[in-house]
């Protein structure tokens, strides 16, 4: 798997997820929580990837290992059965030579077979080599967005909660605006001061109706001194002082 491939496909499951979140999201809090589990999960996946990636490397890299091997194996086969032949025709035996140096043969057939396999798996293990460090310094990109974004999660929460603090001291505010009980008050001092009023109005009644009646006790006084005048003109009396 290319490593644009792997990484690729956690870009867009990342955007499709974010994208979800928002056009849906009710609960910020929520949501970003939910976007750090999916961004995790996605890393988890490519981690996945990453490490059948680094493990294909590993197969490759023992299989050149071993055809490595082969080669130097059957380098030494060959030349041995060679110089076996070269004994045999020096010892006038050449017909045993000539099988040794077919011998020789079949030794450098299988060593340039196996030299064949070795450079096409060093080219592979070069190739997966190169793919597993591009996807480890991919997935260390990764790593490091998953702690932005966990930071950025805990800073837009922060803001999300002083926001909403906010916004219910407004709502207050309002609600304490259009309930405001100053008119309540205002009336309520009003009947008070009507209240106060009347009293005052029954006392001056009540003062007045006192003077009254003393203006009528002042006035059987005078009637009572007229009478006694009278009385005492008719009998010869003086008249008091």
């Amino acid at each position: 798997m290319a490593q644009s491939s792997i990484l690729g496909r956690v870009g867009q499951l990342i955007r499709a997820n974010v994208n979800a979140l928002i056009d849906s999201a009710e609960d910020p809090a929520k949501m970003l929580d939910q976007l750090v589990v999916d961004f995790t999960n996605n890393i988890a996946e490519a981690e996945d990837a990453a490490a059948q990636t680094i493990g294909n490397l590993r197969l490759l890299e023992d299989d050149a290992k071993e055809a490595h091997g082969a080669v130097d194996e059957w380098s030494g086969k060959a030349q041995a059965a060679s110089k076996r032949a070269d004994e045999l025709r020096a010892a006038g035996n050449p017909s045993e030579a000539d099988k040794f140096d077919e011998l020789a043969k079949v030794a450098i057939r299988r060593q340039l077979s196996y030299e064949e396999q070795a450079k096409t798996l060093d080219t592979q293990a070069g190739q997966q080599s190169a793919l597993a460090d591009q996807l480890k310094d991919g997935l260390n990109k990764l790593r490091a967005k998953r702690e932005e974004l966990v930071q950025k999660r805990d800073e837009l929460v922060s803001r999300a909660k002083m926001a909403q603090a906010q916004a219910q001291v407004q709502q207050t505010m309002q609600s304490a605006s259009v309930l405001d009980p100053t008119s309540d008050i205002a009336r309520y001092e009003e009947r008070v001061r009507r209240q106060e009023a009347q009293v005052r109005g029954m006392q001056e009644v009540s003062a007045s109706s006192l003077d009254e009646q003393f203006a009528t006790l002042d006035q059987d006084e005078n009637e009572a001194e007229v009478d006694a005048r009278l009385a005492a003109l008719k009998g010869g009396s003086p008249t008091p002082a």
